[in-house]
């Protein structure tokens, strides 16, 4: 069996996140599906690239990207950096042939996605995207059940993330929530954005709004400094699907009292399922076919127990009655990159997906500025 050499470009959370995926990969699964070692970590300074390879046991620390993407020792490249920094590191790993794992979203901005689907016109590679919410158990039931016509035609659908964060005016301005990282629109709306997709097809048309809590806020360096705030805390869509069923997504970090609260319904002729992501371990679906007589029939909404069942090569660890997270979201998430890698599939979802995600960003961002609809 081949032996694969991993690259982390970005060692702040979500490199961590990454990192804990391989690190734990064979506990949840057996056989994994290739073998895989993290032996470079890039950040930007030399302390903090130091400090990233020593806690993963990786070989080397750098501090330029391009000593990971153009290094042919390695095989696959991580891409975990600030948003707005993602284009030139990702755009050399498939220049170079790169196995590509590319944390959301994908770039800054959609004329930086269009320059990465030229990039893709001779590439080779697997390459995904990390969109781990399609990895709950939960969502990947829904997706079956959708497919085996259990809500029948989708006829409307709500979905949104909700962070609590940005409620308080005393909260610092952190990068994600500036211009260059996207604001709300690409760190929260953008997992719920690839949702509706996988989960009820294609967008036909767009119309947002966003807020802006608080034209100030501190300083991160200095909390005694106060910084205009650039970009916005929530994003409210109306979606019209060209299946023609038509939809709520929200993305919003002003939601007082939650924490990382993921929200899905989808109401259709014959059913309906709706999941919380604070309730990993079920499902809820509402069969409109069962009989509803005598004195309510069947009818009702039912749990499905989902946690922590995961198909094989998933050896059932930690067991069903034992509390899943948000963790184990994204070791799924890269076990599918990586059985897609050993079986010589091009990755799903894609950097395609990517690109698709970034114009529904880009529509919802025009649409807000401009208060229309915006056709997809």
């Amino acid at each position: 069996m081949k032996f694969y050499k991993v690259g982390i470009i970005g060692f702040g959370f979500i490199g961590k996140v990454h990192a804990f995926g391989y690190r734990n990969l064979p506990i949840y699964y057996d056989p994994v599906p290739l073998e895989a070692r993290i032996t470079h970590v890039a950040t930007s300074r030399p302390e903090t690239a130091e400090h990233g390879r020593r806690l993963v046991g990786a070989d080397r620390a750098v501090t330029d990207f391009r000593e990971i993407t153009e290094n042919p020792e390695i095989d696959i490249v991580h891409i975990c950096t600030p948003n707005h920094l993602h284009k030139n590191a990702l755009l050399s790993a498939i220049r170079h042939g790169k196995h590509i794992y590319c944390d959301k979203p994908l770039v800054a901005n959609l004329a930086e996605a269009e320059e990465v689907r030229a990039a893709l016109a001779g590439y080779r590679g697997t390459a995904q995207m990390t969109f781990q919410s399609r990895f709950f158990s939960a969502v990947m039931r829904a997706r079956q059940l959708i497919d085996e016509g259990f809500v029948g035609e989708v006829l409307e659908y709500r979905c949104g993330l909700y962070h609590g964060g940005s409620a308080d005016p005393r909260a610092p301005l952190k990068w994600k929530l500036s211009a260059a990282g996207g604001g709300v629109i690409a760190d929260l709306a953008s997992h719920a954005l690839d949702l509706v997709h996988y989960l009820v097809g294609d967008f036909a048309s767009i119309l947002a709004a966003t807020k802006t809590a608080y034209a100030q806020r501190p300083s991160v360096e200095d909390p005694s400094r106060m910084v205009p705030v650039d970009a916005e805390d929530c994003v409210m869509l109306l979606a019209r699907m060209k299946s023609g069923a038509l939809g709520h997504i929200e993305g919003t970090k002003l939601a007082t009292g939650s924490e990382d609260e993921l929200r899905v319904e989808i109401h259709g002729t014959r059913g309906a399922l709706r999941f919380n992501g604070m309730d990993p371990h079920h499902l809820e679906a509402y069969d409109a076919t069962a009989p509803d007589q005598p004195i309510g029939g069947m009818r009702g909404w039912t749990h499905i127990d989902v946690g922590q069942r995961y198909p094989s090569p998933a050896i059932g660890f930690p067991s069903p009655k034992n509390t899943m997270g948000w963790l184990r979201v994204h070791v799924a998430c890269l076990s599918n990159f990586l059985q897609d890698l050993a079986a010589g599939k091009p990755g799903n979802p894609g950097l395609e997906q990517g690109i698709y995600v970034q114009e529904l960003m880009d529509a919802a961002r025009r649409s807000a500025a401009e208060s229309r609809w915006i056709g997809i």
